[in-house]
C-alpha cells in the first residue's frame, strides 16, 4: 500500500464517524453569528487560520485570536478552538474567557471529557490520534497529531461548503474576496 493511501484511509476512518448533522448545526450557527473568532496553536493553529482564511473568503466577519488586529470578543460572538488534546493552556484559557462573556465556545478536540470541552458550549469531537497517544485515540502510522491536524482541515472545508450554500454565497463570490497583492 502507497503511503498516501494509509493516509488516506486513516483520514476516511476519521470522518466516517463525524455525523454530518453535526457539521450543518456548527455552519448554522456561524451563519447566525455576529462575529467568528478561531484559536489554536501550533499545527492546529495553522488549521483554523486557514479556517478563518475560507470564511473570510465566503464574506464571514471573521477573526483569528492573537493577530493584532482582532477586536474584542464579545456576546453573541462564537469561538472556534481547536485542541487535539483539549489541554493547551492558551487555547482552553480562551475559551474559558469567552464563555464568561457569553459568547458561545465550540471545542475541536479528540477529548470530549478535556479541560477544553468542559469549557465550551459544543464539542466537535475529532475521533483522530493526537502526539499524546492517549488511550482510547485513534491508531495512526504517522508522526505526532498529523491525522487530528489533516481531519480537521477537511471538517473545517466541510463547514466553509456547508455555510457557503446556506448562505448562498458561491465561487464567484468567495473569488471577489480572494488576495488580489500576491
Amino acid at each position: 500500500m502507497k503511503t498516501s493511501d494509509k493516509i488516506l484511509s486513516e483520514i476516511e476512518g476519521v470522518l466516517s464517524q463525524i455525523k454530518e448533522e453535526n457539521l450543518l448545526g456548527i455552519a448554522t450557527k456561524l451563519v447566525d453569528s455576529k462575529r467568528i473568532f478561531v484559536i489554536g496553536e501550533g499545527r492546529s493553529g495553522f488549521m483554523g487560520k486557514s479556517f478563518a482564511m475560507r470564511l473570510m473568503h465566503l464574506n464571514a466577519n471573521v477573526f483569528s485570536v492573537g493577530e493584532t488586529i482582532t477586536p474584542s470578543i464579545a456576546e453573541g460572538d462564537v469561538l472556534i478552538a481547536v485542541s487535539g488534546s483539549g489541554t493547551t493552556k492558551s487555547v482552553v484559557w480562551t475559551a474559558e474567557k469567552a464563555k464568561e462573556l457569553n459568547c458561545h465556545v465550540i471545542a475541536v478536540t479528540t477529548n470530549p471529557e478535556s479541560p477544553l470541552a468542559v469549557a465550551s458550549s459544543d464539542v466537535l469531537h475529532i475521533p483522530a490520534a493526537t502526539k499524546y497517544r492517549a488511550d482510547g485515540e485513534t491508531q495512526s502510522v504517522q508522526p505526532l497529531g498529523s491525522l487530528f491536524d489533516q481531519s480537521v482541515h477537511i471538517v473545517f472545508d466541510s463547514i466553509c461548503l456547508i455555510y457557503s450554500n446556506l448562505k448562498e454565497y458561491g465561487h464567484n463570490e468567495a473569488f471577489s474576496r480572494h488576495s488580489n497583492l500576491e
